[in-house]
Order: C-alpha cells, then structure tokens, then sequence
C-alpha cells in the first residue's frame, strides 16, 4: 500500500519507542518459527484442528498437520483458539481526551501523533493488527512509522481527512480527491449524510458523490461515505462507492439495493454509542455534542440494531467489521463484535470472518491479510478459548503477532 512522506519532528516517535522496548531490527522475522496449535479458525469460515503454522521472513510459509512444521523454534498455543489479526475497518486513530479528561481540540500535531500511536498500541494488544483510520492529518506520520516497523503497531490505512458538502460542487470534488490522492491517502473519506445527532438527513447530491467517487476509482482509490439514511446510502451506492459507513437508519430496500450492487455495508451499532455513553460528561458542550445529540444517539441504538439484524437477512450483502473508534474507545474494539453476536444475533463464526477475510477484501487487501493461509501475511492472534462457541474469548488475547514478530 502507498505510504506518504511527512517531515516532523522524530524524536518525539522515538522517545515512544523507546518507552515500549520495541525493537526495529529484523532479528525476529530472520529465523522460521511453527507455530502450533489445537484449533485454528482459518478466516474464511473454516475451523481446522491440530495445525503447525509455518512462519518465515514475516509471512505464513505453510499450514501443515500438527508436528510437521519445521523451523528454528516452536511457539506452543496448543489449549488456545488461533484466528488470523483482527481488522477494524473504522476507526479514527486521532481521537483523544486531554489533560482535563474532555475530547482535545487543537491539539499541536506532535501530541496528536503521540495520542494516535497509544490508540494504535492499544488495538494491537487487542487483537487488531489492521486498522482503517477515516481521521485526521496526524494518521499520516503514524502510518509511515507503523509501515517501516519503527513502532509497535497495526496496519494502518488512513484517508488523512475527509470530504463533505463544504468541499464544494463536483469540480471541487474531484480536485480534492486528488489533493488527498497526492498526500498519500489509502482511501477517500466523505460525509454525505448529517451525523445520527442531528437526524442523518442527506448532505451532498448525486452530482456530488459521482464526482466524488468516481475520481477515486480513477485514481486507484476506494471511497467510503457516511450515510446513515436510505436516500444518502443510495446516492453513494449508485455513485459506485466502495462502502457505506454507519447506514444506522437503513431499511431492507436499502439493503437490497446495497447488495445488488456490490457495496460494503459497515454499520456501527454498538461500541461508539456506548463509549459516548459512558464517556458522555468529557463530550458534552463540544462541537455538536449537546443534550439534544445524546437523547438522539439514545433513540438510534434500537434502530441500528434493528438495520443490522434485518442486515444478516439479506442475501448477498457484504456487512463487514467496523467500530468508529473515537477518544475513549481504542482497545475496546471487540465489543462491537461481541454484541453483533449476543444482540445483533449474528453467528459468531460470520461475525469472525466479517472481521478477517471479509474486512480486509473490503479494504483491497484480501490477498495481503485477513486469513491464515500461505502467502498471507503473518498477522495471528491467540485466545483463550473457543470464540466460535463463547464470544468473549476474544477479550482474553494471549498472544499477537504482527507481520511475523511476536508482539504479545
């Protein structure tokens, strides 16, 4: 994936590394490690017993019956449930609360960068070893870093920004597009609805999001819109964008429509109203947090729900792994799962693979991450238990690892 070159101040990334002991050298990735497990969740759908995971020069070399993987040492995760990295297709790496315990505005870029990398470290002791950052400025030194293996870290692909009716007309459009597709964003970030706060009504017109979107396929890119009623989600589906983000207040028309044309459906159901929930009083009176906001997010849980259960009916449609992590919720991502599951009543196998395999296809990297296969790239995850039959294994991470460095 493209990385961009920023020109800031290192030394504050690498007093981080530092304080997390991370070391850059290849040293680990040199030698052929097995990894050998009891039970293997594949991220396609597949469970498969008694495995050796072959891992050489960071990548997966062969998946073989227990004990004939060969190698130079053997890490033992026999009594765990081994799933490829888990991928969270939205989050915002940004997001921080300040000094005074409220959500920080103004930031200085370098404190922002410091925040993001605690954020990232944080999803990756989680389990999460890919991550789609829809955020701000500051994902771009993280990203670079994270990409050279100079900082503990998921993967990170970032829009560095977003587009929204205040962009302009279609002309403005396209060349902000490209303006983000010159610094080196991995995908386009627009806002074509209001937020869920303030009713979700839709923002921008057709011409808009065909602009939009249609210069990011030009250019190589995937375009992802915040739509969170039928009509905004319509206009960016027809539009040929890559994913609606949110679709909280979508009806199975909607659906429908979603599937018929390919779009990638990532709603957010749980995990960001219950970190605005338990976090309300350091939100509250910034921006457009007010009481009205709350008592809106409030009325909109049952309706995402009811979005996302009417989702998993509809036949085709490619509903996949995403949070919208802000300020408050880094680490927490599993709990978005665990709820699909025990609320949404997903399957938790479907809900797995929505955050492997299908994630990562979303993100264009279905050849790169998301499965344990070999070739793939050697992001593996070890819980304690069996989260096909218990959910909330996956709060019990005993073991990551990224690229093939053990990192946990």
């Amino acid at each position: 994936m493209k990385t961009s070159r920023f020109q800031r101040p290192a030394w504050l990334l690498l007093f981080l590394l530092m304080a997390l002991g991370w070391s850059a050298g290849a040293a680990a990735q040199e030698e052929t490690l097995v990894l050998r497990t009891s039970r293997l969740v594949d991220g396609t759908g597949r469970v498969l017993l008694d495995r050796d995971i072959v891992v050489e020069a960071g990548r997966i070399a062969a998946v073989v019956p227990s004990g004939e993987g060969e190698g130079d040492r053997t890490e033992d995760l026999r009594g765990m449930t081994v799933l490829p990295g888990l991928i969270d297709t939205h989050v915002h790496v940004g997001w921080h609360f300040d000094a005074e315990g409220r959500l920080a505005q103004g930031s200085a870029l370098e404190e922002r960068v410091l925040h993001a990398a605690e954020n990232a470290y944080a999803m990756l002791m989680a389990g999460f070893t890919t991550v789609q950052s829809l955020g701000g400025v500051e994902d771009g030194p993280l990203a670079d870093a994270l990409a050279r293996g100079t900082l503990p870290g998921p993967r990170v692909l970032t829009s560095l920004g977003s587009l929204s009716a205040r962009t302009g007309g279609p002309d403005e459009m396209r060349a902000a597009v490209r303006d983000f597709a010159a610094r080196g964003a991995h995908v386009i970030k627009i806002f074509g609805s209001e937020s869920i706060r303030t009713g979700g009504a839709p923002t921008l017109t057709q011409e808009q999001l065909d602009a939009a979107c249609g210069e990011a396929t030009i250019l190589g890119l995937r375009s992802v819109v915040h739509a969170h009623g039928n009509e905004s989600a319509r206009r960016a589906s027809a539009a040929g964008c890559t994913t609606i983000e949110h679709g909280a207040l979508l009806d199975r028309a909607a659906l429908e429509l979603l599937a018929k044309r390919g779009t990638f459906y990532d709603p957010n159901i749980h995990l960001i109203f219950q970190n605005y929930f338990d976090n309300e009083a350091r939100y509250l009176g910034i921006g457009g947090y007010t009481e009205e906001g709350f008592d809106q997010m409030r009325a909109a849980v049952p309706r995402a729900l009811e979005a996302f259960r009417t989702a998993l009916t509809v036949p085709g449609l490619k509903t996949v792994f995403g949070t919208d992590a802000v300020a408050g919720a880094h680490g927490r991502n599993a709990e978005e799962l665990i709820y699909r599951v025990q609320a949404g009543g997903q399957s938790a196998l479907d809900a797995l693979t929505s955050a492997t395999s299908l994630a990562a296809e979303s993100l264009g990297l279905e050849d790169e991450v998301g499965a344990i296969r070999p070739g793939w790239a050697a992001d593996i995850i070890g819980v304690d238990g069996d989260p096909t039959e218990d959910i909330e294994a996956l709060r019990r991470v005993r073991f990551v690892m990224k690229g093939g460095r053990v990192v946990r």
